[in-house]
C-alpha cells in the first residue's frame, strides 16, 4: 500500500478586527520602502542625520551601565520608568518653564507609544478628537485604531485658529485636542504665543483636554523659544505633554515620555503594562548616564547649526525647483518644510514620475483629516548635506517640469 503525501495547504488568516481593516499603513513608510535605493535622494523621511549622532558618548553610556550594573541593566524594570531617568527628565522640563517632578512622568517606548497609550486610555469608538489640519500622520492612525471620529480644526499658515477651535468644542464636545504646536509635522509651522494662550483659555472655559506633542521643540534655528501650551494658565491641569529623545539623541533608543495628571498617567501605565510591561531598562539607564556624563544641550546646539545650514540650502534651491506660482514656508526649526504647487498639480499623482528622477517627497494629501489639498507636499531637509540637497532639488525640478500640466485651449477666435 502506497501512502500519498498530503497536499500542502495554507490556512487563511483569521478575520481581522474592524479597526485593523479600516486603518491603512503609513504612506511615508510605503514611500521609504519604494525609494530605499542608495541613488535616491530622499526628502520623504523624517530621519535625523545619522552622521550627527553622538555615537561615541552613547556607546560609553551603554558600556558604563553594562559594566557597573549589568544585573540591573538587563533585568525587568518598573512600568513607570527608571527613577534616575525620570528625575533627569523632570529637571529638564522644569528648567524650560514647566515645574515637574519625577512622579509626573511615564517613560514610554518612543513618544508614539505615549500617543497610543493615551488613545487606549481615553477614547471609545465614536468619540470625537480635534486635530490640526494637516496633522501628524501617525496620530491619525492612532486615533483611527480606536474608532474615534477625527475632526480638523480650521487654521492658517500660523496654525490652528483658537476661535474656530472654541466653536468646534462647543458643537462637537470632543474628548481631546491633539496638537504639535512647535515646528509641526508636516508643515514645520509654529503656533504663536498669543494663540497658545488663547488655546489654553479655551481649554479652561470649555473643559477641553489637550495633548501637546513636542518632539522637535529643541531644534530651533531662528527666534526665541515659545512656551508650551501646558505652561499657560488654565491649561496646567488639562494638558498632556509628550516628549522624545528621537530627534535630539537617537531614534533607535526608542525613548519618549508623557507628563500627565495622576489619574490619567496611572491609566496610561496600566495600558503600557498590557502593551510591553516597560520600556527597555538598558536603554533608560544608558540615557540617564548620558545625561549625567555628557552635555545634551551642547550636542543639540551643534546639530541645530548643521540643520540650519541644510534648511537654508533647501530654501535657496526651491525657487529653481518648484513651478512658478508655488509657495512654501520658512520654518524656524524642526525638520520639515511645507510647499504648495499651483493648480492643477497633484503631488500624489506626480510622485511616481518624480521618483524616476531618483528623488522623493511626501505628498501632502495623507496628512489631512478632512478633504485634502492635493497640491501640497512635505520635504525633510535634515538628512542630506547642502550639496545633496542642491542635487535633489535639481532632480525634483526636472521631474516636475516633465509633468507640467497643460493649459486647456479655448475655442478659436470667431468659432
Amino acid at each position: 500500500m502506497t501512502l500519498t503525501e498530503p497536499t500542502p495547504t495554507h490556512s487563511p488568516a483569521p478575520p481581522l478586527a474592524a479597526r485593523a481593516r479600516s486603518v491603512g499603513g503609513s504612506p511615508v513608510r510605503d514611500i521609504l520602502a519604494v525609494t530605499a535605493r542608495p541613488e535616491v535622494i530622499n526628502f520623504a523621511g523624517g530621519l535625523p542625520a545619522p552622521e550627527l549622532f553622538d555615537a561615541e558618548a552613547i556607546a560609553a553610556a551603554y558600556q558604563a551601565v553594562l559594566t557597573e550594573t549589568p544585573g540591573r541593566a538587563l533585568q525587568y524594570s518598573t512600568t513607570e520608568g527608571e527613577p534616575g531617568l525620570r528625575a533627569a527628565l523632570a529637571g529638564r522640563t522644569t528648567a524650560r518653564g514647566l515645574p515637574t517632578g519625577p512622579d509626573d512622568l511615564l517613560v514610554t517606548t518612543g513618544s508614539q507609544q505615549a500617543l497610543s497609550l493615551l488613545a487606549t486610555a481615553l477614547l471609545e469608538p465614536g468619540d470625537t478628537v480635534l486635530v490640526e489640519n494637516p496633522c501628524y500622520l501617525a496620530a491619525l492612525q492612532a486615533f483611527g485604531f480606536t474608532g474615534a471620529r477625527v475632526v480638523p480644526v480650521p487654521g492658517d499658515g500660523h496654525g490652528l485658529d483658537p476661535e474656530a477651535l472654541e466653536e468646534l468644542v462647543v458643537r462637537e464636545r470632543p474628548k481631546l485636542l491633539y496638537t504639535v504646536p512647535t515646528f509641526q509635522n508636516p508643515t514645520g509651522r509654529t503656533l504663536p504665543a498669543d494663540r497658545r494662550a488663547a488655546v489654553a483659555a479655551v481649554a479652561a472655559r470649555c473643559g477641553l483636554w489637550i495633548v501637546e506633542d513636542d518632539p522637535y521643540g529643541e531644534l530651533r534655528y531662528d527666534g526665541d523659544r515659545v512656551p508650551w501650551i501646558a505652561a499657560h494658565p488654565g491649561a496646567e491641569d488639562r494638558t498632556v505633554l509628550l516628549g522624545s529623545f528621537s530627534k535630539v539623541m537617537a531614534p533607535g533608543l526608542r525613548l519618549g515620555w508623557l507628563r500627565a495628571p495622576g489619574e490619567l498617567r496611572r491609566a496610561c501605565a496600566v495600558a503600557k503594562q498590557a502593551a510591553d510591561l516597560h520600556t527597555p531598562t538598558v536603554n533608560q539607564l544608558a540615557a540617564a548616564r548620558y545625561l549625567a556624563d555628557s552635555d545634551l544641550d551642547a550636542h543639540v546646539a551643534r546639530v541645530a547649526r548643521v540643520y540650519r545650514e541644510r534648511r537654508d540650502a533647501m530654501l535657496a534651491g526651491l525657487p529653481g525647483a518648484l513651478p512658478q506660482g508655488s509657495v512654501w514656508n520658512r520654518p524656524e526649526g524642526g525638520m520639515f518644510l511645507w510647499a504648495s504647487l499651483p493648480e492643477p498639480y497633484d503631488t500624489t499623482a506626480l510622485l511616481p514620475r518624480v521618483v524616476r528622477h531618483d528623488v522623493a517627497y511626501v505628498p501632502g494629501a495623507p496628512f489631512y483629516a478632512g478633504p485634502p489639498d492635493r497640491t501640497t507636499l512635505r520635504l525633510c531637509f535634515v538628512t542630506q548635506t547642502p550639496e545633496e540637497i542642491g542635487e535633489g532639488l535639481r532632480r525634483l525640478g526636472e521631474g516636475l517640469r516633465g509633468a507640467a500640466p497643460r493649459v486647456q485651449e479655448g475655442p478659436a477666435p470667431g468659432a
